[in-house]
């Protein structure tokens, strides 16, 4: 027991506080709770929604100044519909309109299943200063093993000073067998606060698929 107390002993501080060394497989055992730990600049899980036959996903709360910088996931986001474009839109009045000014730049990176590449900035597919939905990945194949996945930043969408700058980034299979990477970027042109965002396919019912929003301090 003396020899345990020492080695135990050897890994606290003067100031009281566990040494990392003072902490494994061996020293700890059984936990069922610990007290709440600070994130630091670390990123907490807020909220998800899992589709079912949705015609959209809508975060509606916990868009706020908690957080200056709020991360969406989408994980095997399928279409009901084949070749559907996934999309996305602002709100400032927590989701009763979605309708935000953007303006951005769109590419994307695909490789054909029959080993033919390319490289394309889409034109058609940027907004200048439109409402409109943005598309953020094209053509998602509806077929059972196709879907999309990707990461989505806000960046400070309480400020009421600066417009709200968003860059996205997915990955689809798409519907004519390729692995499609969206690349899209730009802004909102508010300095009103952001306080709800949208998602969803430009036809047809989001069919399955979970989107997950983390806030980062």
């Amino acid at each position: 027991m003396g020899a345990i107390t020492r080695s135990a002993a050897n890994n606290i501080t003067t100031g009281g506080v566990i040494l990392p060394a003072g902490i494994n497989d061996a020293s700890v055992a059984s936990i069922t709770a610990l007290a709440q730990v600070s994130a630091g600049d670390g990123i907490t899980l807020i909220s998800s929604q899992t589709a079912s036959a949705s015609a959209s996903l809508s975060f509606t709360t916990g868009i706020d100044s908690t957080y200056r910088t709020y991360l969406f996931k989408f994980i095997n986001i399928h279409p009901a519909t084949d070749i559907a474009d996934f999309q996305f839109n602002f709100s400032t009045d927590n989701g009763s309109n979605y309708n935000v000014t953007k303006t951005t730049a769109f590419f994307r990176v695909y490789h054909f299943e029959t080993d033919q590449t390319a490289f394309a900035y889409d034109v058609g597919q940027d907004l200048a200063q439109s409402t409109s939905y943005q598309n953020i990945n094209l053509g998602v194949g509806s077929n059972s093993d196709e879907s999309c996945s990707g990461d989505f930043y806000l960046f400070n969408p309480s400020s009421t000073t600066y417009v709200k700058h968003f860059i996205s980034t997915v990955q689809g299979r798409n519907a004519y067998n390729t692995s499609d990477k969206n690349h899209v970027a730009g802004y909102g042109n508010t300095t009103s606060a952001i306080n709800a965002i949208d998602f969803k396919f430009a036809s047809g019912n989001i069919d399955a698929g979970t989107i997950l929003m983390y806030g980062i301090a």
